[in-house]
């Protein structure tokens, strides 16, 4: 199987040379199975038709859905456009892209930060998830779906993100606010690199301290495997 990643973002500063992009962290995350190519979509590269692979993911960014960014309308084209032919599966901003261009409505919340690991119940679950009842999961974001798009069904969320995994069940596609694909190392070294400007001395510590506790990212991993198999 072949997978797109689109990466509208990337590491800030030094963490990416020595994390790695986004688009890496997914390939790291989802194993060796499949043949990767990345577009680097913030500088207007996209596929030509959703065709070109056999499934897309859009990654997260510092940008929000809203910005007046030239690749943000563009993006948004393509998913309409793989809407329904190509599996999707969105994080994050990819998330939140992906609920913009199918109708629904994001926001930058006046909940402020969601940062460190954070908790989500399953509400409903999908044949390809293997009956946990929540899943902890490192999260980075301000940015929340406050509306889902027709169609969307609501998988789990939390009190804070009450959108958190979302399913489409038109259009072969998923999508989730929280990263799986972030180490707790490159979570716990983000914060870091933005405390004393988006997070506070206080907020960077108890959310750097959440992330030394035990996570779900493996079985994310088994579970958009199991969607991308499945789809």
């Amino acid at each position: 199987m072949r997978i797109g990643l689109l990466e509208t973002g990337e590491p800030p500063g030094d963490l990416l040379e020595t994390f790695g992009g986004y688009g890496a962290m997914f390939e790291a995350l989802l194993g060796p199975a499949y043949v990767y190519r990345a577009y680097d979509v913030q500088r207007g590269v996209l596929p030509e038709h959703p065709g070109e692979n056999d499934a897309y993911v859009v990654t997260g960014s510092a940008a929000g859905v809203y910005d007046a960014l030239p690749w943000i309308e563009p993006l948004k084209a393509f998913l309409r456009q793989a809407k329904g032919e190509t599996p999707l599966v969105g994080v994050c901003f990819g998330h939140q892209i992906m609920a913009e261009a199918f109708g629904g409505k994001v926001v930058k919340s006046d909940k402020g930060w969601g940062v460190g690991l954070h908790a989500y119940e399953v509400s409903e679950p999908a044949p390809w998830m293997d009956g946990a009842a929540a899943v902890a999961v490192p999260a980075s974001h301000q940015d929340q779906v406050i509306e889902p798009p027709p169609g969307a069904r609501v998988l789990a969320g939390s009190a804070f993100t009450p959108y958190g995994i979302l399913a489409y069940d038109d259009a072969k596609a998923i999508s989730m606010q929280f990263h799986p694909e972030f180490d707790p190392a490159y979570a716990k070294a983000l914060i870091e690199a933005r405390r004393g400007t988006r997070f506070s001395e206080a907020q960077a510590d108890a959310a750097i301290a959440t992330l030394d506790q035990a996570n779900d990212r493996a079985r994310m991993a088994e579970w958009i495997n199991r969607f991308l198999a499945s789809a």
